[in-house]
């Protein structure tokens, strides 16, 4: 087979730092999950393809794994090859009065971030010290504290993992939405190489979030792009949203669950049910923000304390993050298995109440459909209201 390859002009020297049943808990921020068949960590473009092209002549799945911070993967462990993303590399250039950002795929998101701030570029300020790598922020169209991803995104290059040609999907094409896109709805279709973003010299910061907006006038922080940072990243340590390793909230994949975006005539049969539960004295008290014209997005967090959860709640070897209700932690020495009785426990908790079906926000890996049947993994809110 790797004769085969040759004579196609793949190289093949990728294969001296192809790992055999590596584990995955040391690969994701949950630290969970068996081993992976094979692993490599490709640094460039040329081991992707060579990697890909190897994988497919031998019949083995391939797997991509970005930071692992939005993970889950199974006590199986994954088959076939895992494909870890490091390549490196932030450039620029000017085009008209906007400036292109552009980086590669392993590239750890907050790098481009800092990088974003240290030139002045209004853009991405908001979304400092989330966790991964910039190849994974577009599948997800990672966002905080007011923006997103897609909002600065001009176009994403990408490998066919069919036909291995390699071309730019333009921001238009990617159908994102509230964390989702084209790439995670066809997960095996592409692979993500490097992100390009627009961004705006000496543009002023996003100020649409009411906590980070009230934050920075409490501490009379600076309204600028460097402050904007600075009290995003404090917001983010207050709730353990930042990694450190001496938090014991560390093994997460940060928010669990998403925010449900529901009809508007749904909301207010919530409102009735809170109502009636006594859970609230006035309908306003539910937090919903605007979501398209017709929907609202509600808040998850809230759903899961008023359902009588808790921070610092445990379940064995899992719980509620202390700092904040929707991280879900491992304690240690579980297994992904309980993870997800945890998981459906309060899946089910927030349903006896409100009639609404929580979903998960990280990927799973490894795990078969029945495993997942019940989890609402989708993305479209569901309810039974």
């Amino acid at each position: 087979m790797e004769e085969t390859l040759r004579k196609k002009g793949i190289c093949m020297g990728f294969l001296s730092s192809l790992v055999k049943q590596c584990p995955m808990e040391k690969m994701t921020t949950m630290e969970l999950g068996g081993n992976a068949q094979f692993l490599l960590e490709a640094t460039d473009e040329s081991m992707v393809t060579s990697a890909l092209s190897w994988a497919i002549t031998r019949g083995l799945s391939t797997t991509i794994l970005g930071g692992g911070s939005n993970v889950i993967v199974s006590d199986r462990g994954i088959s076939g090859l895992l494909l870890c993303m490091r390549q490196r590399g932030i450039s620029m250039k000017k085009e008209g009065a906007r400036m292109l950002v552009t980086a590669m795929a392993g590239q750890p998101w907050d790098d481009v971030v800092t990088f974003s701030i240290h030139h002045e570029l209004a853009g991405l300020e908001c979304l400092s010290g989330i966790p991964g790598s910039v190849g994974a922020t577009p599948i997800q169209n990672v966002g905080a504290y007011g923006q997103e991803v897609a909002d600065t995104i001009k176009e994403i290059r990408v490998l066919d993992r069919e036909t291995l040609s390699v071309f730019s999907i333009t921001k238009e094409d990617c159908n994102f939405g509230y964390r989702t896109s084209l790439f995670k709805k066809f997960p095996w279709k592409y692979v993500i190489l490097s992100v390009t973003f627009s961004l705006k010299p000496q543009g002023v910061p996003t100020l649409k979030y009411p906590e980070l907006e009230r934050a920075l006038t409490l501490k009379k922080h600076p309204k600028t792009l460097a402050g904007v940072r600075d009290m995003v990243l404090d917001l983010r340590r207050q709730k353990s949203m930042v990694i450190d390793p001496n938090d014991e909230n560390r093994r997460s994949v940060g928010s669990f669950f998403l925010n449900p975006i529901l009809p508007k005539e749904k909301v207010a049969l919530l409102s009735q049910v809170a109502l009636s539960q006594n859970i609230i004295k006035q309908a306003e008290e539910i937090p919903k923000y605007p979501a398209g014209e017709h929907h609202l997005k509600l808040s998850a967090a809230w759903l899961i304390e008023q359902s009588g959860l808790r921070k610092g709640q445990s379940f064995g070897s899992f719980g509620i993050s202390s700092k904040h209700s929707l991280c879900l932690v491992h304690k240690g020495n579980g297994t992904s298995a309980d993870l997800l009785k945890t998981v459906r426990y309060i899946q089910q908790t927030v349903k006896d109440h409100f009639h609404i079906w929580l979903h998960p926000e990280p990927q799973f890996l490894g795990f078969s459909k029945a495993e997942l049947k019940d989890l609402h993994t989708d993305t479209e809110p569901s309810t039974e209201l």
